[in-house]
């Protein structure tokens, strides 16, 4: 399982210290950048529910196995893709790999940790080895990239699958599941175009160059899908899910907390990484080692938190996390070189962000296993493929709202301020890549003043970037603390009550 989790979460960050070599090896442009990045989270997103209740019937270790081996398969594909296109056909099928393994991993710790101190640990050290594979991708990618081609990035999973799939089948719980609850693939169909519909939305709304027609078109679909998964839920004995789990306000709390974290983190992991190379002129490996900060400070106070959160409760922790995780975000910000004015660094000495990012690590290891352990602690033990899935639907709609909303903002802001030279292709202003391919070919006093309008312009869309991150943390950490305050009167070692259903 720990490897299966970790394969998840470095698919997620290991193209952002990849993408720029990427890019230009297939030709990729702008818009197809963010949908090579978006198309894992949100065929992800769309396939969570279903396949977590689909676990909870055919048994989580069965769903498990099955989708390493479409992960597998899907890496091997992703690795030879000829062309933009295939590449985000590709990320899809290894989504729907990552949707039919993530469940399970949250599942079958619920399952077997009946003792909820041991339970809240193995949370802990669940979210650890996720934050721990979102700092090892840009790692890989760099290190990878030092030495073979772009395709490597995805082709390392293959021999991680092998050797997953072994350690699966000798070490990973047995169970059948129950053959006899019904599973609805309408309401998995239903709920996956709401919400792919949703976050397609998201994306469209927040593009510069947005088309009215595709955003209502979406938004048509997420609330025909959304509305016709609602209606049926009620009035079936045994939903796809059971909205009374999100009638507890600890269950909301830790929903909204990991969304929040992720909306934050996938954003400023995929901005900063980007201004590393493409500004600072670092390595993809050097970027990707400086990212690992936030694992720094996020591993170790995962574990802790898996420690303290039966002792404290979630709900402090989540306040606090989210409240650290805002204050790492806002430090990062200020000790970036040359974005700040009143904040004297010299403009290579990008390592002065490490402090920065080390507490926004530790904030959202907190945050993230307090979330866990909040929704996975008052969930009933058979309801646990399903809290999970809702657990992981927020982690994915929080990744690709951050990297889609926060990365077009930082593109749109670009576009919009970068003062090109005169005689200067207008095509420079479509995006940093574009501008600094256009100055290769430019005369040096030319391609000089191009480069410095062109970095000042994203350091605008950097600095705007880690502002809106900052905000959303803090407005996290005042909401959880207001829901905390609002649940004072109930016991928080009393699961919500939803009936087992007949055997």
């Amino acid at each position: 399982m720990p490897a299966g989790l970790l394969l998840i979460s470095v698919d997620m960050t290991v193209l952002y210290t990849a993408l720029p070599t990427l890019t230009t090896e297939l030709g990729a442009d702008a818009s197809q950048k963010l949908w090579i990045i978006n198309a894992y989270p949100l065929v992800m997103a769309g396939l969570l529910l279903g396949a977590g209740t689909l676990g909870d019937r055919v048994g989580h270790r069965r769903m498990f196995l099955a989708g390493l081996v479409v992960f597998g398969t899907a890496s091997a594909i992703a690795a030879s893709a000829p062309n933009p296109a295939a590449l985000i056909a590709a990320r899809a099928l290894l989504a729907v790999g990552a949707a039919a393994m993530m469940p399970a991993t949250l599942s079958l710790i619920r399952v077997t940790f009946t003792d909820e101190r041991e339970r809240n640990i193995a949370i802990g050290v669940w979210g650890s080895m996720a934050v721990a594979g979102s700092a090892l991708g840009p790692i890989v990618g760099g290190l990878l990239l030092e030495h073979f081609w772009w395709g490597s990035v995805f082709l390392i999973n293959v021999p991680v699958v092998v050797v997953a799939l072994v350690a699966a089948v000798l070490l990973a719980p047995g169970g059948s599941g129950h053959a006899d609850r019904p599973w609805d693939a309408v309401a998995s169909a239903q709920v996956m175009a709401g919400l792919v519909g949703l976050v397609y939305a998201i994306k469209e709304a927040a593009r510069p160059d947005r088309e009215p027609t595709h955003l209502a078109i979406a938004l048509v679909v997420a609330a025909i899908g959304l509305t016709l998964f609602a209606r049926r839920q009620r009035r079936q004995e045994d939903p796809l899910l059971d909205f009374r789990l999100l009638r507890d306000r600890r269950i909301v709390s830790g929903v909204l907390a990991a969304g929040l974290a992720m909306f934050a983190n996938a954003g400023i992991q995929l901005v900063l990484t980007q201004r590393l190379q493409l500004v600072a002129g670092w390595s993809p490996l050097e970027s990707g080692l400086l990212v690992a900060a936030f694992a720094g400070g996020a591993l170790p106070a995962g574990v802790v938190a898996g420690g303290l959160v039966h002792r404290l409760g979630p709900a402090p922790l989540i306040v606090g996390g989210l409240a650290a995780n805002a204050a790492g975000t806002l430090l990062t910000l200020l000790l970036t070189p040359g974005v700040v004015p009143f904040v004297d660094i010299h403009p290579d000495h990008m390592a002065w962000t490490i402090p920065g990012m080390l507490v926004a690590g530790v904030g959202m290891g907190l945050a993230m296993t307090a979330a866990s352990a909040s929704i996975m602690g008052n969930a009933p033990a058979h309801r646990a493929g399903m809290a999970a899935s809702v657990e992981e639907v927020s982690y994915e709609l929080g990744s690709l709202t951050g990297v889609a909303i926060l990365g077009s903002v930082l593109t749109s802001l670009y576009t919009a301020t970068v003062q090109l030279p005169a005689g200067v292709d207008e095509s420079a202003a479509d995006s940093l890549d574009a501008g600094l391919a256009a100055a290769g070919g430019l005369p040096a006093d030319q391609a000089a003043g191009l480069l410095d309008a062109a970095h000042a312009a994203f350091d605008h869309g950097y600095t705007t970037t880690l502002l809106i991150a900052t905000v959303a943390l803090a407005l996290g950490s005042a909401l959880a603390a207001r829901l905390a305050a609002r649940h004072n009167g109930v016991r928080q070692d009393q699961p919500t009550q939803v009936t087992e259903p007949a055997a």
